[in-house]
Formats: C-alpha cells, sequence, structure tokens
C-alpha cells in the first residue's frame, strides 16, 4: 500500500497525535453516522440501488442462521461460561468497542479470553502468541475461534452480518485513509471473512516485542486489502464460499492448508453454482420446453401419450447425459458471454453425442414408437437452438441493438467519415473496430481504397472499394471525408510523397494504423523484412493513430472548450509547458 509507512509509523510513535485529516474522519464518522450514510449513498448511488436486493436477502439469510445457531449453541455456551467462570474470576462475556457500518461504534460479543485486570484493557488492541495477559482457557477458545460465536447475538440485532470486513477498535482505524475506511465500512463486519480465513492464525505470525509495528507495516495493509476486495465483489455465494471455508479451515487435519486468493473469492460453491448447476438449470428448462412444445404440435394430427411428469423425466435425462458429455468437452469452462462462435462446435457435438444415445437407447430396448422418435429427434433440435441462444444470448442482443443503433446513426448522417486506405488484415481489424459499438456511434466508414483494379465496386468489410491511392484527394471532396486512417504500409511507402503533404488532403486529417499482424509475423523466428524506408518510419511515428489521439482528440461535435481541456490536461501529465490554440473549426494546433 502505497505511503503506508508514513501513516503508521506516525500513529505508532505518536498514537494520541494522529493527523487533522483521519481526526476529522473518526469524528464525522462516530459522531455522525446518519450524515455518513446519507453521503455514502449520494456517492454510491447506482452501487447502493444495484445491491439493495442483495442486500436484503442477505440480511433474512442472516438473521435466520443467528437465530438457529443461537437456539442450537445455548447449551454450549452455558458449558463455555461455567467453565469460564471456574478458570478465572471476572465476567463471562467481553464486550469490545468496534467500529461498524457507516462508522457506527458498537460493541461486539465475545467469550472473556483475558485476566479481568487493567493491563488487559490499557495493553495494546492486538494480541500476540504467548501473550501474558491471556489465561489458560482463554487460549484454547482462541484457537478453536469458539471465542467469536456469541456474535451471534450482534448478526440477529443488525450491528454485525455472518460475512463481511472483520471489524477493527476504533484507534487502529484512525490509521485507515478516509477513502479506504469510507469504502471497508460501507457494509456490515462480519464474524468472519476472506482475510479472516487467511489471517487465521494471526496471534502466531506476531511474537512478543515490537509486534505492534510488524502488525501495522506487514499484516494490516494485506488485511486492509482483502477486505476492500471483499466489498467488491461480494454476493451470496461468495458469502457461502468464506463460510465453507472458515468451517473447512478448522477441521486439525485441514488447519495448515492455505487456500490460495482467487479460490477465496471465488471458492467451490461459486464456480459449482456459476459453471455447473445454472447451466444444468438452463439446459433442463430448455429441453423441457422443446418436448412440451414439439409433443402439443405433434397431438394436433394424431394421439400421442406424453404427460408433464414423463416429459420431466425425458428431460432430466437427457440433460444429465448433456451435461457429462459436456464435461469431458469443457463446455463449463467457458465464458460464454465473451465466446467466439466457433465455440458452439462444442455444444453440437455434445448434443449429438446425447441424441444418438438417448435414440440409440430406445431403439435397443424398443420403448418408441416411430411418431416418438420424431418426436425426440425434433425437440433435441430445436433444443440445441434454444441452447445456442441462452448462452449467445448477450452477444445476440448486443449485436441486435448495435445494427438498430446504426441503422438510426445512419439515418442521422450525423458521425465522422472515414476512408481505410488498405484491404489486408490491418483494414480488417481497423474496419472491426469501428463497426463496435463504441465507435459506430463517432464514425462512418465510406468506403476503402485499393488499388487492386479487380477489387474495384467489390464490397470488404461491410463497405465498398470505392477507389485506387491516386483518387483520394478527389474522393476526400466528393464524399465529405474528415479522417483517412492508412491501414496499408506498402500503398503509402509507394504513395510516400503524396501523403507526406497532409495539407493537400484538408480538411481531412491522415492518421497512420500500426502494423500489428506485420509486427507479429517477425516474432517466428524467420527471416525479416530488412527493406525499410526511413521517411515512412518517421511519417507513421509522427502520424500514428495512437500519437495522434493523444494529442488532438476530436469528433464532430467536439467543443473548442472541451479540445482545450484535453490538450491541457495531457500537457500537465507528461509535464510540458506549451500551449495549443484552436482554429475555427474546432482543430486544435501545437505551437
Amino acid at each position: 500500500m502505497a505511503g503506508k509507512n508514513s501513516w503508521v509509523d506516525h500513529f505508532l510513535l505518536q498514537p494520541q497525535d494522529t493527523s487533522t485529516l483521519l481526526e476529522e474522519m473518526m469524528i464525522r464518522m462516530t459522531q455522525h453516522p446518519k450524515e455518513m450514510k446519507k453521503t455514502h449513498k449520494t456517492d454510491l448511488s447506482s452501487y447502493y440501488l444495484n445491491n439493495r436486493m442483495n442486500g436484503m436477502a442477505k440480511r433474512v439469510f442472516d438473521f435466520t442462521a443467528a437465530l438457529i445457531g443461537l437456539i442450537l449453541l445455548s447449551p454450549f455456551f452455558m458449558i463455555i461460561a461455567v467453565l469460564i467462570k471456574r478458570d478465572s474470576p471476572g465476567p463471562v462475556f467481553f464486550w469490545g468497542p468496534r467500529l461498524g457500518q457507516y462508522g457506527v461504534v458498537f460493541k461486539m460479543l465475545k467469550f472473556r479470553t483475558m485476566y479481568e485486570t487493567q493491563k488487559s484493557y490499557n495493553g495494546p488492541r492486538v494480541t500476540c502468541k504467548d501473550d501474558d495477559r491471556i489465561t489458560p482457557l482463554g487460549k484454547w477458545l482462541r484457537d478453536t475461534k469458539l471465542n467469536e460465536f456469541p456474535q451471534l447475538w450482534n448478526v440477529l440485532i443488525g450491528e454485525m452480518s455472518l460475512v463481511g470486513p472483520r471489524p477493527e477498535d476504533p484507534t487502529i482505524c484512525k490509521t485507515w485513509p478516509t477513502n479506504i475506511a469510507r469504502e471497508i465500512l460501507s457494509v456490515r463486519p462480519g464474524i468472519t471473512s476472506p482475510a479472516s480465513v487467511v489471517y487465521r492464525n494471526e496471534e502466531s505470525m506476531l511474537h512478543a516485542g515490537d509486534f505492534m509495528k510488524k502488525y501495522f507495516h506487514e499484516l494490516s495493509p494485506d488485511k486492509i486489502r482483502l477486505d476492500q476486495l471483499y466489498v467488491r465483489y461480494r454476493s451470496f455465494w461468495l458469502d457461502l464460499d468464506v463460510i465453507l471455508w472458515t468451517a473447512l479451515l478448522l477441521v486439525p487435519k485441514i488447519k495448515a492448508y492455505s487456500p490460495p486468493e482467487q479460490l477465496l473469492f471465488v471458492g467451490p460453491l461459486s464456480r459449482l453454482i456459476q459453471r455447473y448447476v445454472s447451466w444444468f438449470i438452463w439446459d433442463f428448462l430448455i429441453i423441457f420446453t422443446s418436448i412440451i412444445f414439439i409433443s402439443t404440435v405433434v397431438r394436433l394430427f394424431g394421439p400421442l401419450n406424453i404427460s408433464l411428469l414423463m416429459a420431466a423425466k425425458m428431460s432430466l435425462g437427457y440433460t444429465l447425459l448433456y451435461s457429462t458429455i459436456g464435461l469431458f468437452l469443457n463446455i463449463n469452462r467457458i465464458n460464454w458471454p465473451k465466446a467466439p462462435s466457433w465455440e458452439s462446435v462444442r455444444l453440437s457435438a455434445a448434443w449429438m453425442a446425447a441424441t444418438i444415445t438417448i435414440l440409440g437407447f430406445h431403439y435397443y430396448l424398443k420403448f418408441t414408437s416411430l411418431r416418438m422418435y420424431g418426436v425426440l429427434l425434433a425437440a433435441s433440435i430445436l433444443s440445441l437452438f434454444g441452447i445456442i441462444v441462452v448462452r449467445y444470448r448477450w452477444q445476440l442482443i448486443s449485436g441486435v441493438l448495435s445494427r438498430m443503433l446504426k441503422h438510426r446513426i445512419n439515418t442521422l448522417a450525423i458521425r465522422e467519415r472515414v476512408l481505410i486506405v488498405g484491404s489486408g488484415r490491418t483494414a480488417e481489424h481497423i474496419a472491426w473496430l469501428m463497426d463496435h459499438p463504441t465507435y459506430s456511434g463517432k464514425f462512418q466508414i465510406i468506403g476503402f481504397i485499393d488499388d487492386d483494379l479487380l477489387s474495384q465496386g467489390l464490397s470488404i468489410y461491410g463497405s465498398k472499394v470505392i477507389g485506387r491511392a491516386k483518387d483520394i484527394q478527389t474522393l476526400v471532396k466528393q464524399h465529405d471525408i474528415g479522417l483517412i486512417i492508412l491501414a496499408d504500409n506498402q500503398i503509402a511507402a509507394h504513395t510516400y510523397k503524396d501523403f507526406h503533404n497532409t495539407a493537400s488532403f484538408s480538411p481531412a486529417r491522415i492518421v497512420v494504423a500500426p502494423d500489428i499482424f506485420g509486427s507479429l509475423s517477425n516474432l517466428d523466428g524467420g527471416p525479416k523484412n530488412n527493406k525499410t524506408n526511413d521517411n515512412l518510419n518517421n511519417f507513421q511515428c509522427q502520424y500514428c493513430v495512437a500519437r495522434y489521439a493523444s494529442h488532438q482528440i476530436r469528433t464532430y461535435d467536439f467543443k473548442t472548450e472541451s479540445v482545450l481541456l484535453m490538450d491541457k490536461a495531457h500537457n500537465i501529465d507528461n509535464g510540458k509547458k506549451h500551449r495549443s490554440r484552436t482554429s475555427s473549426k474546432g482543430k486544435p494546433i501545437n505551437q
């Protein structure tokens, strides 16, 4: 964590003299929790609204689990209470001040594990190995984590949750930067958390001596980082994963295992649900719907004896077979919202294997009439279509919306008109980028330039080849071109003298697309093309699309003030002091 040593050392050396900013943060959080809660909702309004329902469901789960837990564990609590009373004089429970959601200070309930002395209350807020304040029974309670179970009461009354960032002592929270405190304290603290799983043996990591400094320099920053990750990625399934890890790591033989960090946030339950159970349910519903639909259609032409129960059994058997085959084809290891279209081949292969197996099974046992064979085959084909559509649904929806948006924008004709010089792979890549929704609202490809006579008038990559390199100046005026993208090094090299005089293409601007594919072709260890053109290289460096965009970002609707602000921000970031002026058309010209 950047800059952590300065404020940690300051806290360790002068614990009563924290910085003014942190003191104001603590005062605001401890004395005005309602104001902080209001500010939190204002600053994170979209986040707050999106997680409102999840928060309500989590609260219901916490309340139910805490109530059941307190009822079931009450006999064990009574036994522990008797043991504590016999172990050392003092109360059974310890009510420790902790900072909760929105900075509200609450009393966290624990079984007492320290001697009832002034030293226990005035000593360090963090305990270490062989801490002489801990009682013999208290050491056992801490090792088994049984001292934490009374916090189910804090969960029941809404001060804590089963899973959430572990609540810290208010004096320790003073060392947190304000933005970090605001993020971590935006949720209820928990009995367990990913940080609790990682640092379940925290006391054994700290030894008598200068252990507070080690805690603040090494353990606390990483615990804060893990708490921040939990706040950002929290979900119901993540909570179940953390509870599962907490329970497993209390088992003596598993206690020494340290799960990888990624498994803490995307654990076994999350993977099982997201990769297998959810798709199994989707596939079952699709197959069941297909069988019902085909059966209904077939009944219009003759009798067919398929009840809802029979359709459900058939769907369940087909789904189990299809999912089992899919395991071997790694279908569940594909991120379908980002999968290429050719991944549907795996779905088709699994479907074909499952369909052949089902039909063969019915044929071998002679369960099915000829009409039933038709129903099974038609339902399986319809199911394949549904399975593919469901997995690619976001890409299909995005494509339809993109086409609708593109059609509407074409009608309005408000985009900057682009001419692409070249027809190779770089030009194809540029065309693909221009068709993406991010850029399709700003740019419109008018056509391509290709010196190949056979390509003239033909459509490539969604637009026509409208001329050759020598026709560019005429085409700029004819089609009102605003941007020329050089996507072919050979054409640029052959006509370097023409392109070098960029003013001759005014008002269109010229940028050079980097030859990514040409660079990749030299990575295989084969012979490199030693033919270089220094003039062309200088020209490319000067008008590279990336360099041009970073210095002179402009679209059709940019205002003069926007361009000046962008140039000013760029100059500040690079530590350069130069001025820019803007032409009447809104194009920045560097002095």
